[in-house]
């Protein structure tokens, strides 16, 4: 390790910011539960996704060409459940009513962890299914091969991806941060005409999605 494979952290930062900053069906996720649950759910979705970045980005970092075959052999696969995923969220988020606003101090801490971990799981499950993903890291390392040297090694390829995973993480900082600071001011009519617009919107991409397999498969 030198200080060659130490500024490759920053690349690795540009990386996951490219990666996680367009506005799509994960973005609007997070944005509205931001909104609807406040900053913490918000942000604990958005790791999840993160998480998600950060394995593809080990796939292709570390040359682990045989998973990475095999992840674009299920693209057809992955991408129909990834598909589904979207229109069963986007017509959950549409019926899903304002919840009651719970003081922290009195909710169940249990109940909170496990809403959470859900929270996480869902996003981390929508990523992963998303293979366009793995081919724009692979796209995007590539075009890193030259900053690593003519013999990139375990410690090149660590750095870049923890990168990757700081900067999808502060992607969703900024964004759970700035959303947050309007949570306070949602009431339940706005709220409910957030649920609608964007569970409309996350079911279209995941409709979309669905097509373009259909498409394929004729």
């Amino acid at each position: 390790m030198n200080l060659a494979h130490i500024l490759l952290l920053g690349p690795g930062i540009v990386i996951g910011l490219i990666v996680a900053a367009p506005i799509g069906p994960v973005n609007l996720i997070c944005i509205r539960r931001t909104l609807q649950y406040g900053f913490i759910n918000g942000f604990i979705s958005g790791l999840g996704a993160a998480l998600g970045d950060g394995l593809f980005a080990v796939v292709t970092g570390f040359g682990l060409t045989a998973i990475s075959q095999w992840i674009e052999g299920l693209s057809t696969a992955l991408q129909l459940a990834g598909g589904t995923l979207l229109v069963c969220f986007g017509l959950y988020t549409y019926f899903s009513q304002p919840p009651k606003r719970l003081d922290p101090k009195t909710e169940d801490s249990d109940k909170r962890a496990r809403t959470l971990v859900r929270a996480m799981a869902s996003t981390f499950a929508l990523t992963i299914t998303n293979p366009a993903t793995l081919l724009g890291f692979t796209a995007m390392f590539t075009g890193l091969g030259g900053l690593a040297g003519d013999d990139p090694s375990f410690f090149a390829a660590a750095f870049i991806v923890g990168g990757v995973i700081l900067g999808s993480t502060l992607w969703w900082l900024i964004l759970c941060t700035v959303v947050g600071l309007l949570h306070k001011r949602i009431d339940d009519r706005i709220m409910l005409f957030i649920n609608h617009g964007s569970g409309l919107i996350v079911a279209a991409f995941g409709l979309v999605v669905l097509g373009h397999v259909g498409m394929k498969l004729l």
